[in-house]
């Protein structure tokens, strides 16, 4: 059942309803940006680490992970802290932080000397960061209850486009333009992403508190202020699932690939249209799924999404031809869509706004985890237990994520 709307969160609804749209097309154009800029240097990312001096073979391809995943990582341990300061001091200045502080660290990406600073600096881009991150929190507290998943939809879909762009910039303006420049147009676009963050963004200000409630709440931790954590927790969980989901099979893609192809020569290419068939599900998705779950109930589309998944996982673990992977996985992109615009959602209208910022920067670094624990997993279980299981194993993952939502929703009756 839809969740009740009280005068309160009407008058709320009424107050952001002015500016809300505004903000959801910038921060759909700065996540685009700004994940753009985070993803474009895979295709590259080992011959800038050769630039900087690295020439051992196993060296480069150990400083080119280390180097793409110190981001990741400083952004996990942050985020929390980063939604805790939009709690208290605005989710705007959250953005103008972010867009600045990655357009001087990209901008100084090219300026790097040696490996070390490389990898200095992408612990840098993670730490000042998190503008996709960011922009959910502002969209999700400033958009009308009644549109937040479609709007959170659309913005999905501005970073998983962010995500499939990125990797195909980064293979075409290194030849043309140097990787070097690359990293600096990268940070001038970023650049006038914060100035449009700046003077495009409206955050609607909620009607201050008394002073003595204001206080007493402050004295509160987040988890106090949560009335039932059971929907938190399994939002949390939920959204490191789906990035174990999608991560896991990418350290065994291409090997996988390769033993379903006659002719090797075009390995490379139909490892990618594998890897970007689920991203373009996804997209295509986002925004329609988010619509549906503002209509019918988010938890019904999460539950929903998490058993077809597990169900498409199978046949992806039998397939003979890559055409059939690559139409699988792109299915399995459609139903996985509306998955993070239906989690924000569901946390929105289960904690009180001043906590919001914070529980969803939780939410970001469960996210950030699954995306570390995704690809070591399925490494691990690629190379011990055969290509199959890592897909049979995600699909038990999944279907167990299905049941223990559709548990934790049936006993608190939440939508």
């Amino acid at each position: 059942m839809p969740p009740v709307h009280t005068e309160q969160q009407a008058g709320d609804d009424q107050e952001t309803d002015q500016y809300w749209r505004q903000n959801l097309l910038v921060s759909f154009f700065g996540s685009f940006t700004t994940i753009i800029a985070m993803t474009l240097l895979l295709p590259f990312l080992p011959l800038y680490v050769e630039q900087l001096g690295i020439e051992d073979h196993a060296q480069i391809v150990q400083w080119s992970g280390i180097a793409y995943g110190a981001t990741f990582f400083a952004a996990a341990l942050v985020a929390p802290l980063w939604g805790r300061m939009a709690d208290r001091y605005g989710r705007k200045l959250m953005l103008v932080r972010a867009s600045l502080g990655m357009a001087i660290a990209m901008s100084l990406i090219g300026m790097a000397t040696n490996v070390w600073q490389l990898v200095a600096l992408r612990l840098f881009a993670g730490l000042a960061g998190g503008y996709a991150s960011g922009s959910t929190i502002l969209v999700a507290t400033q958009t009308p209850k009644a549109r937040t998943a479609w709007a959170l939809g659309v913005l999905s879909s501005g970073i998983m486009a962010g995500n499939l762009v990125g990797p195909l910039i980064g293979g075409a303006l290194p030849p043309i333009i140097g990787i070097r420049a690359t990293f600096w147009l990268a940070g001038g676009v970023i650049f006038i992403t914060f100035l449009a963050t700046s003077f495009f963004i409206r955050e609607d200000k909620k009607p201050k508190e008394k002073h003595s409630k204001q206080q007493a709440r402050q004295s509160e931790g987040v988890w106090a202020q949560i009335p039932d954590k059971r929907p938190i927790i399994a939002m949390l969980i939920t959204g490191t699932l789906l990035m174990v989901a999608n991560m896991s099979v990418e350290p065994i893609i291409t090997v996988y690939v390769a033993q379903l192809l006659d002719d090797q020569r075009s390995l490379t290419m139909i490892s990618g249209v594998v890897m970007a068939a689920a991203a373009l599900g996804s997209i295509l998705s986002a925004s329609k799924l988010g619509k549906i779950a503002d209509q019918i109930g988010h938890t019904k589309v999460i539950i929903a999404a998490l058993a077809i998944s597990a169900l498409l996982l199978i046949p992806q673990a039998f397939v003979t031809e890559s055409w059939q992977l690559i139409i699988l996985r792109f299915l399995m992109g459609l139903a996985l869509g509306g998955l993070l615009p239906c989690i924000t959602s569901v946390i929105r209208h289960n904690v009180p706004h001043t906590v919001s910022g914070s529980v969803l920067g939780l939410s970001t670094s469960a996210q950030y985890a699954g995306q570390v624990i995704g690809p070591l997993t399925g490494g691990f279980i690629g190379g011990h237990f055969g290509m199959r299981a890592v897909f049979l194993g995600t699909c038990l993952m999944m279907a167990a994520g299905a049941f223990y939502n559709w548990h934790i929703f049936a006993r608190t009756k939440q939508a």
